[in-house]
């Protein structure tokens, strides 16, 4: 498009020096000879094939206005189609947002270098049927771009050409991605139906059948219905992992790993009522103020008041650096998770702040704030 915009303004000048000139030719009842070659080469830069300025020369620029077919006119054409070819063809040639698709072809994943070498540090995890985007190859390695990974590969994991996008057309899925705070899913397609789970912004939903006005999902092993309104539908593959997604598990982000090293290190302070020192002394919900407070997340002094800010999970999908809450009747504990079924409290007078089981008593609920 931007071609045919330069050509169009290109053209346009023309005409407004052709009217220009008209009006001048209509006092003069001729030009001589030199005068016709003078006006000719400013308007045609230079081109010697007219040397008269006359009505046929009037009558030529209009024709190749109106045809292209003077010499200048054709060039313009023929790189505003040639642009215009290659925008369509890169269009038509994009595969599920990749121009040049690649397709984890192996039994479980595909480790990701830094380097094109076996023994380079590793920055990420391709697994079977995630995409990429191939950049170049190198010898018997390939670098790839997936997700928020770049790095290479053994190039025999991957599948290229016709045989990576008939792979993805049959490994593709429909999902539904949460576009408001926190939505309902629902047993049934209507609001007044039973609330099965309640699932936050950005959280994907497997797609089983769309509708209008409601959406038939599967998450975290049971099937409902969401508000058509509150998600984005797209077809999707799946693309790589990040190292510490391989460490801590996938959608687990740096901000995350931090939150939980950081708290780790004062394993071994003591517990104190009402205290919110990480050094001298700390309550539970001191604990998980300042903790999360070093990552910019505001919470107030009390266990139960912390249950009402973030968004609420299920365990199985908590993150580490999400909370726990605890409690007989109700709210009266909370501890941060840290990955691979484990917490980090203030845990009281006798142990201070230790690590524990996240079931080490079942939790009311789970809410994240990252």
């Amino acid at each position: 498009m931007k071609s045919i915009f330069v050509k169009a303004t290109t053209l346009g000048l023309s005409v407004m020096m052709l009217s220009t000139a008209v009006p001048a030719m209509a006092t003069e009842t001729s030009l001589s000879a030199g005068a016709s070659i003078v006006a000719t080469s400013a308007m045609e830069d230079n081109s010697q094939e007219e040397s008269t300025l006359s009505a046929g020369v009037t009558s030529a620029l209009a024709d190749a206005i109106e045809d292209s077919s003077s010499k200048d006119a054709q060039g313009a054409a023929s790189v505003s189609k040639k642009e215009s070819d290659t925008s369509e063809t890169e269009s038509d040639e994009t595969i599920y947002g990749y121009t040049n698709l690649g397709i984890a072809d192996c039994d479980e994943y595909v480790n990701i270098r830094k380097k094109a070498s076996k023994d380079s540090d590793l920055v990420g995890r391709l697994e079977k049927d995630a995409a990429c985007e191939i950049i170049k190859t190198k010898g018997n390695w390939t670098k790839i771009e997936s997700g928020k990974v770049t790095g290479w590969v053994k190039s025999k994991y991957l599948l290229t050409g016709e045989k990576a996008e008939k792979r993805a057309d049959k490994v593709a899925q429909t999902v539904a991605t949460v576009n408001t705070k926190t939505l309902n899913i629902r047993s049934e397609k209507s609001t007044s139906s039973s609330i099965l789970e309640q699932v936050g912004k950005g959280t994907d939903l497997k797609v089983l059948k769309e509708g209008s006005e409601w959406i038939k999902v599967k998450y975290d092993g049971e099937k409902g219905y969401v508000a058509a309104e509150y998600v984005k539908v797209s077809v999707e593959l799946d693309d790589a992992l990040t190292a510490t997604e391989v460490e801590y598990g996938e959608g687990v982000s740096d901000v995350r790993t931090a939150l939980v090293q950081y708290a780790l290190q004062f394993v071994g302070n003591p517990y104190v009522w009402g205290g919110t020192s990480l050094t001298n002394g700390c309550d539970c919900s001191g604990f998980t103020m300042q903790i999360l407070g070093k990552y910019g997340v505001g919470l107030p002094h009390s266990s139960s008041a912390q249950s009402n800010y973030g968004t609420r999970i299920s365990a199985s999908e908590a993150k580490p650096g999400d909370l726990f809450f605890y409690g007989s009747g109700g709210i009266s504990h909370v501890a941060i998770y840290i990955g691979n079924g484990q917490i980090v409290h203030a845990s009281n007078h006798k142990d201070g702040i230790k690590v524990s089981s996240a079931y080490y008593r079942t939790p009311i609920c789970v809410c994240s704030y990252l």
